[in-house]
């Protein structure tokens, strides 16, 4: 759900009476859009005031939201909604940009790779112009760095630079205040986002050590190793930043399991939804939406998100990942599987998360 501005009792109540809904300023939206579409009430409007072309596949956005937004942590993620041949589409990015951008100009960046395939992404690459407005929600996410800032090791690959860029660029225009390494890997230099950044940044600090690691600059792949975390002073001190490929990710926690790192030391973020094997377990079941009066069966391990869209519903949602928890409702009865965790619930009421949320047995809903 975009970010929506909160109401008074009065206005809730003039809503119902006259125009059947209670955000009675929102019904003036659509005229509001044709006079200045940063006025509209519904969603937070974000006016693009520049394109920015970073590898052949990436640019970044650079955004002015309207000013009642709230503004955002450095690491945190926004969802962004555009209107697509008549169709609203929301898709998550992280932010690219420091803190202090915000404060001081009240702008943001997003920093976007196309996706093979990605109706949205490519949309915004090929159609997002200038001047244009967007929808963007108000930040979430705890990919935060902890105060006071220890020293820290990151470990990125390919886009999942972007929310690293955000703290990278948060902290320099802070001061440094303790040591930090980069270890970003990329298919070769031409993929590397940001990378004469990154490495200006590195010069201007002496704190702040960067490698950027190409995984096809020879015959054999070029992966993380043991030997690049034993280049690192003071391992086990360090907070461990992870973000990019799944396969990076499982291999990273691998190996930081194999140094000794304790768990609690690293902090990961994924641009899609890690999966626990659920092979084993008996799922699936009939779904009933209460409010809706329907009932379907499904069978499986998909996600009670896509069982409601299969079904003819439009159920709120963001990121489709569990991160944002736009999706979350009731479950008045049935058990459910985290996709993520591979945990059960309990068989009676509780809150979950459709998207990552799969039926184990009868499930009813309130939607």
């Amino acid at each position: 759900m975009l970010a929506r501005q909160n109401h008074t009792s009065p206005l809730q109540w003039l809503g119902r009476q006259l125009f059947n809904r209670d955000d009675a300023v929102a019904f003036f939206d659509p005229l509001l859009e044709r006079i200045n579409p940063m006025w509209v009430q519904e969603y937070t409007p974000a006016r693009v005031q520049r394109i920015i072309r970073d590898t052949a596949d990436t640019q970044t956005f650079v955004l002015k939201p309207a000013r009642r937004w709230q503004g955002f942590a450095a690491g945190q993620h926004v969802n962004i909604c555009v209107e697509i041949d008549g169709v609203r589409h929301q898709r998550t990015f992280s932010l690219s940009s420091s803190t202090t951008l915000w404060h001081e100009q009240g702008l943001v960046t997003l920093t976007i790779k196309r996706l093979p395939g990605g109706r949205v992404t490519n949309w915004l690459q090929d159609q997002l112009n200038t001047g244009a407005v967007v929808g963007i929600s108000e930040a979430f996410g705890d990919f935060l760095i902890p105060e006071p800032v220890p020293p820290i090791l990151f470990i990125a690959g390919g886009s999942g630079i972007t929310p690293i860029l955000s703290q990278l660029k948060t902290m320099a225009a802070q001061g440094f205040r303790a040591p930090m390494t980069l270890l970003y890997f990329v298919q070769d230099h031409s993929h590397a986002i940001a990378r004469e950044h990154l490495m200006d940044l590195a010069a201007r600090h002496d704190l702040l050590t960067v490698k950027i690691v190409t995984t096809r600059g020879s015959s054999e792949p070029r992966y993380l190793t043991y030997a690049d975390l034993s280049t690192i002073t003071d391992l086990s001190s360090r907070e461990i930043f992870l973000c990019g490929p799944q396969g990076l990710m499982a291999l990273a926690g691998e190996l930081l399991d194999a140094r000794g790192v304790s768990r609690d030391k690293i902090h990961s973020t994924y641009f899609s939804a890690p999966q626990t094997d659920l092979s084993s377990q008996n799922l699936g079941g009939k779904v009933r939406f209460a409010r809706s009066n329907l009932e379907v069966d499904s069978t499986g391990d998909a996600p009670l998100l896509e069982i409601a869209e299969a079904a003819g519903l439009t159920p709120q949602h963001g990121c489709r990942m569990g991160i944002c928890h736009q999706c979350s409702c009731r479950k008045t009865s049935g058990t459910v599987v985290n996709r993520l965790t591979g945990h059960a619930s309990g068989p009676g009421e509780d809150t979950i998360q459709l998207c990552i949320s799969v039926p184990q047995g009868p499930v009813s809903l309130n939607i």
